[in-house]
């Protein structure tokens, strides 16, 4: 049998490494040059894509406007309302000797946890009420915490009242954080009359 009869060609090896790189390249340069093929966008023309969400975002801007001296925004008030009570609450239930955790892997866990609970929540509620920053993004950090908690706790509810109750705080604080998030923005904003920028 002869070696042409199988469509090998006889020749060194290197010629068949040379070969097979040029089809490589020649394949490149057709794909190179058709006229059908998608070609990525310039990065000149990638700021163009995103104008008009850029345009909606300066009328949001623009149609917000800054607190006054003193001035809370009504869901600051009602954040810092709920941020005031829970603590209360929390030492209330501590008082009449409630545990969540009954499972406790120190005996002294509970207590030192709802101790730590409760002063966050205090900074919390006091920077909400002086309506700064730091305390409304505390607050969204507790209620992201809360939702995302009950959320998952939703999915093991073992019965209806349990998956009733879990509801309702989602909704309340879902609620509660979609409201925070444009008083942010307002309690941001540098042209506050009084403001350092």
């Amino acid at each position: 049998m002869e070696p042409g009869s199988l469509g090998i060609v006889a020749g060194p090896p290197g010629n068949v490494r040379s070969r097979m790189s040029s089809k490589r390249s020649s394949r490149k340069r057709r794909k190179r040059r058709t006229p059908g093929a998608p070609r990525r966008a310039p990065a000149a023309d990638l700021p163009a894509a995103y104008s008009r969400s850029r345009a909606k975002d300066e009328e949001a801007r623009a149609a917000l406007k800054p607190l006054r001296s003193g001035e809370r925004p009504t869901a600051v008030t009602v954040g810092a309302v709920v941020a005031a009570a829970l603590p209360v609450a929390n030492l209330v239930a501590l008082a009449f000797g409630y545990n969540a955790s009954e499972n406790a892997v120190s005996p002294g866990s509970e207590v030192t946890g709802s101790i730590l609970t409760t002063l966050i929540l205090v900074v919390v509620a006091y920077g909400m009420w002086k309506a700064r920053y730091w305390g409304v993004l505390g607050m969204q950090t507790l209620l992201a915490l809360t939702l995302i908690t009950a959320s998952l706790a939703l999915l093991f509810a073992n019965s209806v009242w349990a998956a009733l109750l879990l509801a309702l705080i989602i909704a309340g604080a879902g609620t509660l954080f979609w409201f925070l998030i444009k008083a942010m923005a307002r309690i941001q904003m540098p042209e506050r009359p009084g403001s350092s920028r």
